[in-house]
């Protein structure tokens, strides 16, 4: 298993940042690499809420996952889940206020990714590539914050 964590600080409010970054039709707009997103499921996003999101990818192919959300903390924190080609992974976020200083009102947020191999070419790749493959997760992460960052 692999872990992968990024911090970054929004300049935005908490209810900004988390109403852009739950917006799962609008991902599109503001992921630079989403090319497309399919909610597969109804009502707000919480527990349960279930999507299909095609990505470039930096060799110009495209990509597409489904993620289902595992846990959900309104404002606060979410998990989801997905099971990749070879791998399954889980991205837990969380939204922290910023209370004071001069950054106050902003928005901490902390990805934190797991993977694990399930087949045998997955525990190869990660055998052999660990670090590479840590460092372009780590890349993407911070690409996707940058973003949200951005947009809200």
């Amino acid at each position: 298993m692999s872990t992968v964590v990024v911090t970054r600080l929004i300049e935005a409010p908490i209810e900004a940042v988390w109403r852009v970054f739950t917006d799962l039709p609008g991902r599109a707009t503001w992921l630079h690499t989403v090319t497309a997103v399919e909610v597969l499921t109804t009502g707000p996003f919480g527990q349960g809420t279930v999507w299909r999101e095609t990505r470039t990818m930096p060799d110009g192919g495209e990509i597409t996952e489904e993620f289902q959300v595992s846990a959900s903390t309104p404002g606060n924190c979410f998990a989801v889940e997905s099971p990749g080609i070879g791998a399954e992974y889980r991205m837990t976020y969380t939204f922290v206020p910023v209370l004071e200083g001069k950054r106050r009102g902003g928005t901490m947020v902390t990805v934190v990714q797991d993977g694990t191999p399930t087949a045998p070419a997955g525990r190869f790749l990660a055998l052999v590539f660990g670090g590479l493959a840590a460092r372009t997760v780590e890349g993407a992460l911070r690409r996707d914050l940058d973003d949200l960052a951005a947009a809200a």
